[in-house]
């Protein structure tokens, strides 16, 4: 009996210490109520003296908004630029910029969002000397935008473009055919602003003498309309131009006004592959202006640079590729105007630097890897400093190099995601880290060594939280399946037992050049599939071929055959995992959103054998339906490539529907239009295929706001629950 209760006793006080005694389990209601926010630093700018920087903070206490300067060596605070509590009419300030000369400080506040990217704002100019507020205008605009010398602001509002001389407050109306669902002026449409992921369609010279803008002509592009049902007793109908694959885009032109003269002179573009203008810039000499320009099928781009004293013409570079060439941001022009470039044509994205006529000088990287970010150059050290998948494509890693290519410093030490911020003299950097076990740290190092400085900021806090709760480890691998080596990563239960058999959920995206498996912190969809995983479902994930950072023939062979090479592989994970002992090989789900949504659907309609449950949100279920710039990218038209399209529509395949599926959508979706959903639920009908749907009113393609998250994965928490 002494035997017996001592090691009773001792059972007992393991059990008090076990990771699996006395642990939370997450719920729903923690996850949509921000009980595991990480903390940033928000709207991060380098001073040009190189050694502050300014960050957005709020004031709790004083229910304000803050602007605060710190000293990157010390991380004192310096001082507070400006405060909304002293500032009348404010209440909360959204973002900030400086002007050139960090003289002004242009406020962001009351931000109305249009589509993914676009906002209408009430913008404000603060003199830092005089402590004086002026309204930019009078009524919400878009895109304000300093010159360099901080004299000028150029803004778009209804369709046109006008100039605020900060000085004498006059304003200048530069266009005036701009015209709702006809003619925008500087400012992209609903097509180009989400898929070549840009707003602002203009930009100010160096010397401030001049504004580049792009006009877009949406007249024959075809109307879409959706219904907002709001709260009135009849419903409103949002219209607006949305090209759907093979239809009519927008016509662009360029266009330079000059302030002196008040004039503007059209540039001529015809001999160029000019379907598309992707990206304006202007070069170090105030005289040149630089466009990217694409075709149609955007396998070929155009460098094109422009004089703007007489708006002659010259082609610098061509950049091709049998799939398509990937629009940047990376562009960038140096004191001589040379300049650098990226491009996948060794096979793997990498940095280029060319001279100002367009001659390369050398290739700056090299190696089976991807360049992910380019941060800058150094004009004085004359290193490039960049991210990549140097250490594994599930990783990122910051790292300097000369010019040359020549002389390479990796300048993050901890493995997973490393991202920099660097200080305008590049001094230092801000090195933001994090992996699956590690929320983000912020830490100051020197640019040249990667030396940590000193801490930052982290999310002890939240770690320490974390701590309570029963968390499973994010177990990465790689799987075989058709020929490739595919990235993966595995939940299982905290308690897992290799002699119980579990039911497997599978998430995935999917689409072109993305990646879902990555050693990076929780996002909320990992906490949800922590939540499965502690309610006895392993959970998987598996980045198939056509994702990115694997190289360009790994990313591009699903040209033309958007969901062809996707499903093959995910159904073959999924029977290759089905072999684990483990495993449950009866009770196999998948589930995605957008284009994972679409990819569920096509898995358990077209492998009924394999799949036996799918949840699919806002998905696309034909490319007919969907934007013209996205679609044809991957797809060609519709007329060229009819087969691609339709093929490999899961609308084509709900004959093979047999397991269980959820489908939802938000009814004000103008992305991924709920036409998609609708299409497929008669298809399902007429079928005669039994499933579960919901639509949520006046959602767009994140489906959030109020309560709405909280729903829709209760919903699908009990549809696993109950199906699976």
């Amino acid at each position: 009996m002494k035997r017996i209760a001592f090691t009773s006793l001792i059972l007992l006080f393991i059990a008090a210490f076990s990771p699996l005694t006395a642990q939370k389990d997450i719920t729903l209601e923690e996850i949509w109520g921000g009980e595991f926010r990480t903390e940033y630093l928000d709207v991060l700018r380098s001073l040009k003296n190189g050694t502050q920087y300014s960050v957005l903070n709020y004031d709790r206490s004083k229910k304000a908004s803050t602007i605060d300067v710190y000293d990157y060596k010390t991380g004192n605070k310096v001082e507070t630029l400006v405060s909304s509590a002293d500032l009348d009419g404010i209440n909360y300030i959204i973002s900030y910029e400086f002007d050139e000369a960090e003289e002004k400080l242009m406020l962001s506040t009351q931000l109305q969002q249009i589509y993914r990217r676009s906002t209408l704002g009430t913008y404000y100019i603060y003199d830092l000397k005089s402590k004086k507020l002026e309204r930019v205008a009078d009524v919400p605009i878009q895109e304000p935008h300093f010159t360099r010398k901080g004299d000028k602001v150029a803004y778009g509002y209804e369709n046109n473009l006008y100039i605020k001389d900060l000085a004498s407050g006059e304003v200048t109306q530069i266009t005036s055919d701009g015209q709702k669902n006809s003619i925008i002026n500087g400012i992209t449409d609903w097509v180009y602003e989400e898929e070549f992921a840009f707003v602002r369609a203009f930009d100010w010279n160096k010397s401030g003498t001049k504004l580049a803008y792009i006009k877009f002509d949406e007249s024959e592009v075809p109307r879409f309309s959706m219904d907002v049902y709001g709260e009135e007793l009849y419903p409103q109908q949002q219209v607006f131009k949305y090209p759907k694959a093979g239809d009519p885009n927008a016509k662009v032109s360029l266009h330079v006004y000059d302030l002196a003269s008040g004039n503007t002179s059209k540039i001529n573009l015809e001999n160029y592959n000019s379907y598309y203008i992707p990206r304006i810039k202007w070069t170090e000499d105030s005289d040149v202006l630089s466009a990217q320009l694409t075709n149609r099928h955007q396998n070929t781009v155009d460098l094109v640079f422009v004089n703007a004293k007489d708006n002659s013409t010259k082609l610098v570079l061509q950049e091709k590729d049998d799939a398509y060439v990937d629009i940047t941001d990376n562009l960038t022009f140096l004191n001589d105007n040379s300049f650098i470039w990226t491009s996948e044509k060794s096979g793997w994205n990498h940095i280029y630097h060319y001279d100002k006529n367009g001659t390369l000088v050398n290739q700056v990287t090299d190696g089976p890897w991807e360049v992910t970010n380019y941060y800058g150059f150094d004009q004085n050290t004359g290193r490039v400093y960049y991210q990549s998948t140097e250490n594994g494509s599930i990783n990122r890693d910051v790292y300097s190099i000369l010019r040359s290519g020549k002389n390479k410093v990796r300048l993050s030490q901890q493995t997973g995601t490393n991202g920099a911020d660097f200080s305008a003299d590049f001094t230092y950097f801000i090195n933001t880290f994090h992996n699956t076990e590690t929320p983000y740290v912020f830490t100051l190092r020197q640019a040249k060594t990667g030396k940590e400085v000193r801490k930052i900021k982290d999310n002890s806090a939240l770690l320490q939280k974390l701590n309570g709760y029963n968390i499973s480890p994010k177990e990465f691998s790689t799987i075989n399946i058709n020929g490739e080596e595919l990235n993966m990563y595995m939940i299982k239960p905290l308690d897992f037992d290799p002699e119980k058999t579990y039911p497997l959920f599978m998430y995935q995206y999917s689409g072109p050049g993305s990646q879902n498996v990555k050693n990076s912190w929780n996002g909320s969809n990992d906490y949800w599939h922590q939540m499965l995983a502690q309610q006895g479902y392993i959970v998987a994930c598996v980045d198939g071929r056509g994702t990115g950072l694997k190289g360009r023939d790994f990313k591009k062979v699903t040209q033309k055959e958007l969901g062809k090479y996707e499903v093959e592989d995910q159904t073959a994970a999924a029977e290759k995992l089905a072999q684990e002992t483990y495993i449950d090989g009866n009770r196999i789900g998948i589930w995605g959103w957008s284009y994972g949504g679409f990819m569920s659907s096509n898995c358990l309609f077209q492998s009924p054998d394999t799949f036996s449950l799918a949840i699919a949100v806002a998905p696309v279920t034909s490319w007919r339906f969907y934007d013209t710039i996205y679609t044809e990218r991957y797809m060609t038209t519709p007329q060229e490539n009819a087969s691609g399209y339709d093929e490999n529509s899961p609308i084509n395949h709900v004959d093979g529907l047999e397991g269980d599926f959820l489908l939802v959508h938000g009814s004000a979706d103008d992305n991924v239009h709920v036409q998609n959903t609708m299409r497929l639920i008669e298809a399902l009908v007429q079928a005669d295929k039994q499933f579960d749907w919901a639509i949520y009113p006046d959602k767009n393609h994140g489906i959030y706001g109020g309560n709405t998250r909280l729903h829709l994965y209760k919903k699908m928490t009990n549809f696993i629950k109950n199906n699976l």
